[in-house]
């Protein structure tokens, strides 16, 4: 009977089992994860270029992948990021990490096209960007109608007048909005109104710039 009860009696949990033991470290897990999902649903994404990189090692050559992202909420904001990884996915994710850790502010007319011309450059590549009236849509290609989607830019004249190493390209866009102001801010920097910066019709302009 003394052996059929000690068989019969539950075993004491473990280290590390039972109620706080772990299942306390999958709840943890699973917040990461619905977390990074929360953070992710929020940002659009677009891969611009994946490119198989080689590295010349003893015995021979070690290949991976170089990916480059662009991220943004679509409401004027967005980041750039590269990576490299011997995996596609890997690499992918290195890229978006780092796109979301560099993303800037960028400043819309409306909410859709951008406050004035600019042009910028980023070693031998060199970009163009044109404000646009309603319906025009994006005009551009390659690398830089992926930045324009993720910024949430609906109205926009691009043109690429340097190198197409979308590198280059995308990072000379990235200097274009660090250098975009809006009315607001030049009033602001001059100490003056925006109807004063922006003429007779400031008032209206003033409203939508908001």
């Amino acid at each position: 009977m003394a052996n059929a009860e000690r068989q019969e009696r539950p075993s004491r949990p473990g280290k590390g089992e039972g109620r706080d033991g772990g299942g306390r470290g999958k709840r943890r897990d699973r917040d990461k994860r619905e977390d990074g999902e929360r953070e992710g649903g929020e940002l659009v994404e677009r891969l611009v270029a994946i490119n198989r990189v080689a590295k010349v090692v003893k015995g021979g050559r070690r290949f991976g992948f170089a990916a480059l992202v662009v991220v943004g909420d679509g409401r004027g904001r967005i980041g750039a990021g590269a990576g490299k990884a011997r995996e596609v996915p890997e690499a992918i994710k290195k890229a978006t990490d780092q796109a979301k850790r560099r993303m800037i502010r960028v400043p819309l007319r409306d909410g859709r096209t951008l406050h004035h011309d600019i042009e910028a450059r980023f070693g031998a590549g060199r970009v163009r960007l044109r404000t646009a009236v309603p319906g025009t849509g994006i005009i551009a290609g390659g690398p830089l109608r992926a930045v324009f989607e993720v910024l949430g830019i609906q109205d926009v004249v691009a043109k690429s007048l340097g190198s197409s190493n979308p590198y280059n390209m995308v990072k000379a866009a990235l200097e274009a909005f660090k250098h975009m102001e809006s009315p607001r801010m030049v009033a602001g920097r001059r100490g003056r109104r925006v109807n004063e910066v922006l003429g007779r019709k400031g008032d209206e302009k003033e409203k939508s710039d908001g």
